[in-house]
C-alpha cells in the first residue's frame, strides 16, 4: 500500500543528489530563447512583440559573446556580508554590472542595423533613438526604477530594453560565480545571486535535475529549487492549487504554462512544464502566456511578479 507523503517528509526526500542551483550559460542562454520566442511566435496573437523580443535577445547573445572572459569574483567583504547576513552575492540594485550601458547602446545599435529597423515594431523605434542619446545617469535612473519595481509611463517602451542589456551584464556575472561562494540561507522566495524575484518555475526534465521544480531568475537567469508543494511567493504549504487557459497560444499546449495559485497570499506564478514541451523556456513560454495572464486577472488572484522584458507593473506617479 502507498501512503502520502506530508509537506514536511516531502522536503526531507531534498537530501537526494541532485543540483540545488542551476548557473547560467551565457554561450547559448539568448540564443535558445531568442529560438523558442520564434517558434512561439507562429500564429500568436502577439506574434510581432515576440518576434522583436527574439531579435533583442539574439543582440544579447552577441553582447554575451563579446562578455566571454569571466567578470570579476566577489571580494572577500562581499562573501562575508552575504553569508552573515543571508543576503544575495550581488543585490541587483546596489550592484549594477560595470560598462553595462555600453552594452545597452550596443543593443540599440544592433537594433537599429538592419535595413528600415527590421524587427522591431514602428511604436519602438523612437524610444530606441531617445535611449541611445540618453546619458550614463539618465539610463542609470531608469535602471534603478525597472528593478525596484517603480516606472513611469513614460518608461514603459524602454524598460524592457534597458533591462535586457541588464540581463546580459548579470547573467555573465551569475555565471562566472563559484557555486560554494553563493549563500544557502537566501529567502527561497528571491534569487540567491542578485535577489531578483522569479519570473517563473520550470519543472526540468534531463539528468539530475529532471523531476524538480526550480525558481528561474528573470534578470540573471539563475535557478534554485524549491519544492513543488510550497508556494514560490509566500511558501505556504497550504491552497497550493494549479489553473490553466483552455486554447493554446500559438503552436504550444495549454498544459505547457499552468498558473500556479495559493490561497494564502492570493497571488499565482506561472509554472512551466518541460515535459510537456521539452523546449519550453520560462522566460519565453511566460511571456508568451499573456491570455493566461488575462484569464488571471478576473480571478482574485495578483501576479506575484513581472517579465523583464514586457513592462505591465504597476505605474508609479512621476
Amino acid at each position: 500500500m502507498q501512503r502520502i507523503l506530508q509537506p514536511g517528509e516531502i522536503e526531507s526526500l531534498d537530501r537526494v543528489d541532485f543540483p540545488r542551483l542551476r548557473l547560467p550559460e551565457p554561450a547559448t542562454l539568448f540564443q535558445e530563447r531568442a529560438a523558442r520566442l520564434l517558434q512561439l511566435a507562429e500564429g500568436h496573437p502577439i506574434a510581432e512583440y515576440l518576434r522583436f523580443a527574439a531579435r533583442l535577445a539574439q543582440a544579447q547573445q552577441r553582447q554575451a559573446a563579446r562578455l566571454s572572459a569571466p567578470a570579476a569574483p566577489a571580494d572577500e567583504e562581499r562573501l562575508r556580508r552575504a553569508r552573515e547576513h543571508g543576503m544575495p552575492l550581488w543585490p541587483a540594485r546596489e550592484a549594477l554590472p560595470p560598462q553595462w550601458c555600453e552594452t545597452l547602446r550596443a543593443l540599440l545599435a544592433d537594433l537599429a542595423s538592419a535595413p528600415d529597423h527590421a524587427g522591431v515594431p514602428a511604436a519602438l523605434r523612437a524610444e530606441l533613438e531617445r535611449l541611445a542619446g540618453a546619458d550614463d545617469a539618465a539610463l542609470g535612473a531608469l535602471a534603478q526604477r525597472a528593478l525596484g519595481g517603480r516606472l513611469r509611463r513614460e518608461d514603459l517602451a524602454g524598460a524592457p530594453i534597458v533591462m535586457a542589456a541588464l540581463q546580459v551584464g548579470f547573467a555573465n556575472r551569475a555565471a562566472a560565480t563559484r557555486e560554494r561562494e553563493v549563500p544557502a540561507d537566501v529567502p527561497p522566495t528571491v534569487c540567491p545571486l542578485c535577489g531578483s524575484e522569479p519570473v517563473a518555475s520550470v519543472l526540468r526534465i534531463g539528468g539530475a535535475a529532471g523531476g524538480h521544480r526550480y525558481l528561474h531568475c528573470g534578470l540573471c537567469a539563475s535557478e534554485w529549487h524549491l519544492v513543488r508543494v510550497k508556494c514560490s511567493h509566500c511558501e505556504s504549504t497550504e491552497g497550493v492549487r494549479y489553473q490553466g487557459a483552455e486554447r493554446a497560444e500559438g503552436p504550444v499546449s495549454a498544459q505547457t504554462v499552468l498558473a500556479e495559485t495559493c490561497d494564502h497570499c492570493h497571488t499565482y506564478r506561472k509554472l512551466v512544464n518541460q515535459d510537456k514541451d521539452p523546449l519550453a523556456e520560462p522566460l519565453a513560454d511566460d511571456l508568451a502566456s499573456l491570455t493566461l495572464d488575462l484569464l488571471m486577472a478576473e480571478t482574485a488572484y495578483a501576479r506575484a511578479s513581472a517579465n523583464p522584458l514586457l513592462a505591465l507593473a504597476e505605474v508609479q506617479a512621476p
